[in-house]
């Protein structure tokens, strides 16, 4: 993810073509809103499209708009999703889902940047930065016949992949706390408390739903709880249920799960893991360096030169 990050910072700026692969729910629009707001285009708007949500009927005059008239039910003009992001960005999510007859149209569009409403005469100059999404690489779509090929190569401007959650345990705790401090603020509640146990079983979790399926369990969690201890008790079903041996053998500190060499060269995903990991032993720097399978002292530099954070 850190250097997902980098990569998105370095191109943010730049009005080329960013495509992100990631699974639902991993914050693929998350990080292309990021990609806006650093960008020259942070004043004009971001406008999401879903190419898996809308009717491949409806498809053309959602992306492009209508004219008065120009079917059945068309009683007045309406701007599509390319004029309503005039001078921003367009995110075009799950773009594999996009009907085919659709994908010739949008390439015309991406190749002039002109576009005409559907029952319309003229064609309309736009600009707009575009951006999409998929839930797996688009090849295997262009392999089977499903996605067009001089399309797919045609958005290959920059592709970012996005790991799943599970595939970054280090960035768990960092979220549980900012989901925690947010959602609580927006419903008027109290920031509710996790136990080391509980949040044990938050790191042990595979989240299929990525952090989406976070935000929704700590969004529950802030309104059920209100400002009380959260303990594995609380939490949903499937966290209670899930691998119990392993989570016994986490809150023991002899997983083999969390592991790290903290020489690697990312320091954003070494602070947080190292911070996640004296949170859970509830700062005890040799608990920690056990847990991480480092040296004590390894993890005593850390926190002595300030790259880690001792929370309480």
């Amino acid at each position: 993810m850190s250097k997902a990050a980098q990569i998105l910072r370095a191109v943010a700026d730049k009005d080329v073509t960013l495509t992100l692969i990631g699974e639902s729910g991993s914050g693929k629009e998350v990080l292309a809103r990021r990609a806006h707001e650093l960008s020259a285009r942070r004043r004009g708007p971001f406008v999401p499209i879903n190419c898996a949500a809308i009717p491949e009927a409806l498809f053309e005059s959602e992306l492009f708009g209508h004219e008065r008239g120009a079917f059945t039910g068309a009683s007045e003009r309406v701007k599509g999703k390319i004029e309503a992001g005039e001078g921003g960005t367009l995110f075009l999510d799950e773009i594999g889902d996009m009907p085919m007859p659709m994908q010739a149209k949008v390439l015309r569009f991406i190749e002039n940047r002109r576009y005409m409403r559907v029952g319309g005469a003229r064609k309309i100059e736009a600009d707009v930065r575009l951006m999409c999404a998929t839930l797996r690489p688009l090849e295997q779509d262009v392999r089977s016949g499903r996605f067009r090929a001089d399309l797919y190569f045609r958005i290959q401007g920059i592709t970012l992949q996005v790991p799943a959650l599970r595939e970054r345990a280090a960035d768990i705790l960092p979220l549980l706390r900012h989901f925690t401090e947010q959602l609580s603020l927006r419903h008027g509640v109290r920031a509710p408390r996790f136990t080391r146990k509980a949040k044990a079983a938050l790191l042990r979790y595979e989240w299929p739903g990525n952090v989406r399926e976070l935000r929704n369990v700590v969004e529950m969690l802030c309104l059920l709880r209100d400002g009380r201890q959260v303990r594995v008790g609380d939490l949903p079903e499937m966290l209670r249920t899930h691998s119990v041996a392993d989570l016994a053998a986490l809150s023991r500190g002899t997983s083999s799960s969390i592991t790290l060499d903290l020489d690697d060269g990312m320091p954003a995903l070494v602070r947080n893991i190292v911070e996640a990991a004296l949170e859970l032993e509830a700062g005890d720097k040799l608990a920690a360096a056990a847990r991480l399978k480092v040296s004590p002292r390894t993890v005593q530099r850390y926190v002595a030169t300030g790259r880690v954070r001792l929370r309480h």
